[in-house]
């Protein structure tokens, strides 16, 4: 294994930006190749951790060799966070002059081999020896762009490197958010406005059955050290469950970067296949604070199992072949302690809170059984990969006594801050929100807290409207800009039009 002089060695990035703009500059090494900017991310964030795994092998190695002079510190594995084995270094890659790529797949999967408990499946699936991707010369450039990065403990503290990690996330969400990218990314405001909400406490159990990146568990984690509890509390107490295997394989990457290492997160299909099982209720295994952000109205969510579904999550009805909404929330609901303060908070669109037939059975069902604790409208465009405009909702196994057949329903339609592509939730419209839900009282045009009976006259219906309506005028834009947008709007209407006349003729549908 080679060893970097210390005139080789990188110097530190001292701010969270100077990392965040170098790891970028790094990742912009694959523009212009023949890797999509939708798989960026399966490529740079494994090469990321490579580096930070060598750069803090490497730092135990000299602090050994400090302590034990000239012995050999390989003689010393309980140094070593991670093992790395002979010739799987950072450093071994670097020097290798061809099929750069062979090798750098060879030391990944020796070091999952060497670290099956903390690090299995932890690099995904990456083609690197795919040589119409990845030339020899393309990789060498991607390597060093790496290596003048210094990922080691010294160099950079685990907040800074793991919030710097969740940047690149963002980026590349960013750069894919005409694809699938809000499968695996919740916007941090959202994220840190939903377990503010929860409120996890010390020594509770964390799950999230749609963990993507694991974003969210990282919020309660840091929502407890925020309130000034002790995040170690969490060790084996955190769990999360993602479908794609590469999603996956960062998830357990984030986690390790932000300095957690006892968690559980399980690749497989949740609707399917749940990993969390308990064998003593032949069930669900169960959880203090259930969280998630599911994919928006899932078609083939898996239907046909749910129709005998062998863990009993189908108990409130069976949603539609076409919307798997209500399939997480039953399995969330499946998934909540049944005693004590067991509580969730999921994104749903908001069609789930007024769509009928199988849906409405299901609705109609958690409120009779009074499970549905607030209702919360979001702005649209606010989540990566889609425009609709989501809603939270917090469902709760037991609710305080002054909330009982009571669901506050709250229009924060108009918390956000326009951007050219996409709707941001700045921190004080996060704060708002969670002090409208604290205090669970009405606030005129924005919060009402409605009953049940009322709920059931309005044919238990959750459509926000119904309860909430915005200040007349509010959104009513100046005349000249009403006109101006029906006119652009026209004019794009009679191009479309346009458009399919001549498709149509083309085709020989209208002569």
């Amino acid at each position: 294994m080679s060893d970097a002089s210390a005139s080789e060695r990188p110097e530190p990035a001292e701010t969270s930006n100077e990392l965040r703009s170098a790891l970028w500059d790094a990742a912009n090494t694959l523009r212009g190749s023949a890797v999509d900017r939708t798989d960026w991310k399966g490529y740079i964030l494994p090469l990321l951790f490579f580096k930070r795994i060598s750069d803090v092998w490497e730092e135990e190695r000299a602090e050994a060799q400090e302590i034990y002079g000239e012995t050999d510190p390989s003689l010393f594995p309980e140094i070593h966070r991670f093992v790395v084995p002979e010739g799987c270094h950072w450093n071994d890659v670097r020097e290798t002059a061809t099929n750069v790529g062979a090798a750098l797949h060879h030391a990944m999967q020796e070091i999952e081999r060497a670290n099956p408990d903390t690090l299995f499946r932890v690099f995904g699936t990456a083609d690197w020896g795919n040589k119409e991707k990845f030339s020899d010369e393309l990789l060498k450039d991607l390597i060093e762009g790496f290596s003048d990065i210094g990922l080691g403990n010294q160099a950079v503290s685990t907040d800074v490197l793991g919030d710097a990690y969740e940047y690149l996330i963002g980026k590349f969400a960013d750069v894919t958010r005409r694809n699938k990218a809000g499968e695996f990314y919740t916007p941090r405001s959202v994220v840190r406005m939903m377990v503010e909400i929860l409120h996890p406490q010390e020594g509770e159990s964390i799950y999230d059955p749609a963990c993507g990146t694991g974003g969210m568990l990282l919020g309660a984690i840091e929502h407890v050290m925020r309130m000034g509890g002790d995040p170690r509390t969490f060790y084996g107490k955190i769990y999360g469950q993602e479908k794609n295997l590469t999603t996956s394989a960062i998830a357990r990457m984030n986690l390790v970067l932000h300095g957690i290492e006892d968690f559980q997160i399980a690749r497989e299909d949740t609707l399917r296949s749940p990993a969390f099982t308990d064998s003593s209720t032949s069930g669900i295994a169960t959880f203090d604070c259930v969280i998630a952000n599911p994919p928006f109205s899932l078609k083939e969510w898996g239907r046909e199992l749910w129709e005998a579904d062998p863990w009993g999550r189908a108990q409130y009805g069976i949603p539609p072949e076409s919307y798997g909404d209500y399939a997480f929330v039953q399995h969330m609901i499946s998934s909540m302690a049944p005693t004590g303060n067991s509580r969730m908070a999921v994104v749903l669109p908001q069609g789930a809170l007024f769509r009928k037939s199988a849906e409405g059975t299901i609705r109609k069902a958690l409120l009779e059984n009074d499970m549905i604790e607030a209702v919360i409208g979001l702005a649209p465009n606010l989540f990566y990969g889609t425009q609709l405009a989501g809603c939270v909702v917090v469902l709760r196994r037991k609710k305080p006594a002054e909330r009982k057949k009571k669901v506050l329903i709250i229009d924060a339609s108009s918390l956000f801050r326009k951007g050219r592509a996409q709707n941001f939730l700045d921190q004080e419209h996060s704060d708002q929100i969670v002090a409208w839900y604290r205090a669970f009282e009405d606030v005129e045009d924005r919060a009402k807290v409605t009953t049940i009976d009322e709920i059931n006259k309005e044919g238990w219906t959750l459509n926000i409207s119904r309860y909430v309506l915005p200040p007349i005028g509010e959104d009513i834009p100046p005349l000249p800009e009403a006109v101006d947008a029906f006119k652009t709007a026209l004019a794009d209407a009679r191009a479309a039009e346009d458009h399919l006349r001549k498709v149509l003729t083309e085709g020989g549908w209208l002569q």
